[in-house]
């Protein structure tokens, strides 16, 4: 007798696998924990095999559920091409991203290529840019989905973040300080400047480029420091050894989406939103 395997038990399945726990896949499949949780029972019982085990915190897979995450993935690929095919829920024309270059490089191997991948049909052109050019280009119907930095208080902010000096603690020793900024406008250039102009903290500016890549090159080679956040660069320093570098305020990451969005796009702009409040 054949056995059949519900879509919406997979799509929870993956849901937990790309989250990383059933808490955080509560907010992609919007059921309750408990919910989530007999799920994935009846799954394992319709199996008859164990899918997950405990990491410490974390749920790691089972051989079993390694190898029903390969299939799950593209049982629901199919699932929902057939869907977008049958209802005509296609997106006739591009579907046009902007993104600050601090979200690039992660967006664009996880998000974006899932999205790609999820809907051949979709032309899927990317913008990088400052946030003031991606938000003028989003208000004359250029772009659909920007995700781009704000202040903490903004309205459209998905989750907010400290800015943080990036770079060796040695160099805030010294008696001028060595820093790298991006081009203006830049809210974290204007954040850094203000910070040490305020603490009355000596600085030179030693490179002034507009590739985020330039800045965290010459940061990792340990030529000066920066002001961003750590997703930018895992190299935070400790405000006890560098007692001299002055707070910093919060940003937020932003996303603001077009008025009245395709379906498809309002996809696209919530699983922006799903990648984002889990960084």
């Amino acid at each position: 007798m054949a056995v059949n395997l519900p879509t919406d038990l997979l799509r929870s399945f993956a849901a937990i696998v790309d989250s990383g726990s059933m808490l955080r896949a509560t907010e992609r499949v919007f059921v309750t924990q408990s919910a989530l949780s007999l799920q994935m029972k009846r799954l394992e019982e319709t199996l008859q095999a164990a899918l997950f085990r405990r990491d410490g915190r974390r749920l790691s897979l089972t051989p079993a559920g390694e190898t029903l995450l390969s299939y799950t993935r593209e049982m629901l690929n199919t699932n929902d091409r057939a869907v977008a095919a049958l209802t005509g829920d296609v997106l006739a024309g591009p579907a046009r991203v902007g993104l600050v270059q601090d979200f690039a490089e992660t967006l664009l191997t996880g998000v974006l290529s899932q999205f790609a991948r999820l809907n051949g049909e979709t032309q899927l052109q990317v913008r990088v840019g400052g946030s003031a050019e991606l938000l003028d280009l989003l208000s004359s119907d250029r772009l659909d989905v920007v995700l781009c930095m704000g202040a903490a208080d903004d309205p459209a902010a998905l989750k907010t973040a400290p800015m943080v000096w990036l770079g060796d603690p040695m160099l805030a020793e010294l008696a001028v300080l060595p820093l790298a900024v991006l081009e203006t406008p830049c809210r974290f250039r204007d954040a850094a400047l203000a910070a040490l102009d305020a603490a009355g903290r000596r600085y030179r500016i030693v490179l002034e480029t507009p590739s985020l890549s330039a800045l965290r090159a010459a940061v990792q080679s340990d030529l000066c420091i920066t002001c961003r956040t750590d997703i930018v660069l895992k190299r935070a320093i400790d405000p006890e050894l560098a007692p001299s570098l002055p707070p910093l305020p919060r940003v937020a990451y932003t996303r603001h989406t077009r008025v009245d969005p395709h379906p498809t796009l309002a996809r696209l702009s919530e699983m922006i939103r799903s990648a984002v409040v889990e960084l």
